[in-house]
């Protein structure tokens, strides 16, 4: 690859050692031949169009093979090697100094450069290199063979500079692809445009006796408007060599000036050749720029025309009086109708329910200008219709009448309006459904501010949807809720899904909620709100309530019942061996109740039940129990008494509190008990004191009924303990075994 690449490589080093040896030759031996100096430096200049493309650092070798081709040049017409080596990097300086300055200004020439601005740093650039060349070559030649300072310098700037600006644009025309573009069919066109320049030329400046220099200007001018850049730089280098050539032969127009010196004749030459080029070189460009505009937009206007064509989109310009003066292509397409027959106005086709809505939208905009959009319905030429969103300018027109036309661009959006229909119809359901569901359903932001609420918060805060829309949950609920709100609200905005109940008391009526937070998370997972479902409960724990009182609650008596009672003793027990206090277990039976129903039926002994029921009741302290366990059973738990004597106490105490009549209504019902007590200490067995209890009763009903009999268990200082008789007998003592 790199064996390839290196004959392309080589080629511009070797053609700048060419063409700078060559041009310097020439220059240098024609004005030597002739003693005259130099009319025009060209070597310098042919080089700019190469080095302008690439960085200095990368064109040096280019530099160093023009300059080796200059001193060889230098050495073939016999001057010193010293003074050929201070004058080189002169004119290297000059080269250097134009091609960095456009290359600065302008890295990549193409047909988009502005060619006054580049002309512009060209001229200036050359001006500052010349000036600085030709002064560092005077300083050489005036030290080195003692050559007056100013008639050099004038010479050697004039030669550079319009040499410069010859040679110069000659390489970047020869080097860019852009700048030298010609049609294939004015090739030929070209050629002899330049015939006929060189012909005019050289016609003009043999003749000696007539001074005609003024018939250069047409054929340079008919190049110049002709073939523009590529022309001027063709035409100015054909009179620049016929010139040079002539004046150094001291032929011309130029000698009919009598009286002055060969020197003086290059003067005129030079000035010449450099007014030529200032009237040619602002045509040509001043045309270029022309063509660069002029092809941009064409460019531009190729662009849109395809654009519009060939879009989907209809666009339209239309007049003030509703003339449509274009319609795109994508008519045929979007509406099936052509573009012949779509170019007169055709309101008619406008939907009727959207024609006074659309009219009003173009008077409005023709007042008012600016810009509108409507979207609308636009009848198909097969029948039906299709939604089309419209975007409409109001613009000057550009038949540069002083009218003002519209522009229309109007797109077939009928899929979006069913969609976002559909969107409609489906938010409306879920609208109507989520305000018809038996509870709250809202969001919540991050500020813990409402955005959204069903209509069902009307029923359960009295607060409608606007009214809680926009304020935050400490506004709505107050700051009691709110206290017991906050943390779940934290933790659901830390991304938990929370689940729990909570109480409010509203109107004096205690409420109770179960409430769902479930974060809202946006398409990255990050939190942005909360959802909430809150559903009142009241009748729920209401019933809750209710079914946990039949549970434990005896219907008939208002007792608790024996499984309320056999969920109790345990904990009971347990907190009594806790404080080392004593237990008593009573059991109450009513005497010979079968009896009773049998007598007075079932309904009186209900009553006879719910009567011994509500006395228990009146006779059990805080913390003592009492339960019905069975038909006609009783039992009294109670821990709150210090020794076996106080137990001996209440338990007499219940059993003679306990001798009522019952008022049945057709007869009054004398009701009497039998009482078992067990009085235990570290008795941890809840069968263990029922069975104890259960001995106390059997004796009691062995002792023929209404009396009672107390048991301990679990005491110091003996045996037995004593008790009292039954009513009949309440002075008598009993001494009962310990069991």
């Amino acid at each position: 690859m790199s064996a390839r690449r290196a004959p392309y490589e080589l080629w511009p080093i070797v053609a700048a050692f060419v063409l700078s040896g060559g041009l310097s030759f020439y220059a240098l031996a024609l004005a030597r031949a002739n003693h005259t100096p130099v009319v025009l430096w060209l070597a310098n200049g042919a080089l700019i169009g190469w080095l302008v493309q690439k960085p200095l650092s990368r064109s040096w070798p280019l530099l160093a093979s023009a300059f080796l081709g200059l001193v060889l040049a230098k050495l073939c017409l016999g001057d010193p090697l010293a003074s050929t080596l201070l004058i080189g990097p002169c004119h290297a300086l000059e080269t250097v100094i134009v091609s960095e300055a456009i290359r600065r200004r302008f890295p990549h020439l193409s047909p988009r450069t502005r060619f006054m601005d580049l002309a512009r740093v060209g001229v200036v650039s050359a001006l500052i290199g010349s000036a600085l060349c030709a002064l560092g070559m005077m300083s050489i030649l005036h030290l080195w063979s003692g050559a007056d300072v100013l008639v050099s310098l004038n010479t050697l700037f004039r030669a550079h500079f319009v040499g410069m600006i010859i040679a110069g644009s000659t390489s970047l025309v020869m080097v860019t692809p852009s700048l030298r573009h010609i049609e294939p069919g004015r090739i030929w066109v070209l050629v002899r445009d330049l015939l006929l320049m060189t012909a005019v030329t050289v016609g003009v400046f043999v003749e000696s006796h007539i001074p005609m220099v003024f018939m250069i200007y047409p054929p340079l001018l008919l190049l110049v408007f002709r073939h523009r850049f590529v022309g001027m730089v063709m035409g100015m280098t054909i009179l620049s060599l016929v010139v040079g050539l002539v004046t150094t032969l001291n032929v011309g127009p130029f000698n009919l000036v009598a009286g002055v010196t060969p020197a003086f004749h290059v003067v005129m030459a030079q000035v010449f050749i450099g007014v030529s080029c200032f009237v040619a070189l602002p045509i040509a460009l001043a045309l270029a720029d022309q063509d660069r505009l002029r092809n941009r937009m064409h460019e531009s206007e190729l662009r849109y025309r395809m654009l519009a064509e060939h879009s989907g989109d209809l666009v339209m310009r239309i007049r003030t009086n509703g003339d449509r003066m274009y319609v795109s292509p994508s008519v045929k397409e979007l509406l099936g109708w052509e573009v012949e027959d779509f170019l007169k106005p055709r309101p008619d086709l406008i939907h009727p329910d959207d024609r006074e809505r659309i009219a009003a939208e173009v008077c409005k905009l023709r007042a008012q200008g600016g810009t509108t959009t409507a979207t609308y319905r636009l009848q198909h030429k097969d029948g039906h219709y299709l939604w089309i969103e419209a975007f409409a300018r109001l613009v000057p027109s550009p038949d540069g009448d002083g009218a003002m036309d519209i522009i229309y661009t109007g797109r077939n959006v009928t899929e979006r309006v069913r969609i976002e229909q559909a969107l409609l119809e489906s938010q409306a359901q879920l609208r109507t459904i989520t305000d018809n569901m038996p509870a709250v359903i809202a969001r919540i932001d991050t500020t813990w501010r409402y955005t959204y609420v069903n209509r069902f918060v009307e029923q359960i805060f009295g607060k409608t949807p606007a009214q809680v829309v926009g304020r935050t949950v400490r506004q709505v609920h107050g700051d009691a809720v709110y206290d017991r709100l906050k943390h779940y609200l934290e933790r659901a905005c830390a991304g938990e899904s929370m689940l729990f109940e909570y109480e409010v008391k509203h109107h004096d009526k205690r409420l109770h909620f179960q409430a769902h937070y479930v974060p809202d998370l946006d398409a990255d997972g990050k939190v942005r709100g909360v959802y909430e479902l809150t559903t009142e409960i009241t009748h729920i724990k209401n019933v809750e309530h209710e079914l946990l009182r039949l549970a434990h609650q005896d219907a008939l008596t208002g007792l608790a019942n024996r499984r309320y009672f056999s969920e109790r003793v345990p904990a009971l027990l347990d907190m009594a061996q806790q404080h080392n206090a004593p237990v008593l277990l009573a059991l109450v039976d009513i005497d010979n109740f079968k009896s009773i129903n049998d007598t007075y039926g079932h309904a009186i002994g209900d009553i006879v039940l719910a009567e011994v029921g509500r006395c228990l009741q009146k006779l059990v302290r805080e913390g003592e129990m009492v339960a019905r366990i069975g038909g006609d059973e009783f039992v009294v738990l109670s821990c709150d008494f210090g020794n076996v004597r106080h137990a001996n106490a209440f338990t007499q105490s219940l059993w003679e509190r306990l001798h009522m009549m019952v008022d049945a209504g057709v007869a009054q019902v004398a009701v009497k008990m039998c009482v078992g007590a067990a009085v235990c200490k570290d008795e941890g067995s809840v069968d263990g004191l029922m069975k104890l209890a259960d001995e106390a009763l059997y004796q009691a009903k062995e002792a023929g009924r209404d009396t009672y009999r107390v048991l301990t268990r679990g005491f110091n200082g003996g045996g037995n303990d004593k008790g009292n008789s039954n009513s009949h007998r309440p002075n008598e003592e009993v001494k009962v075994r310990q069991a």
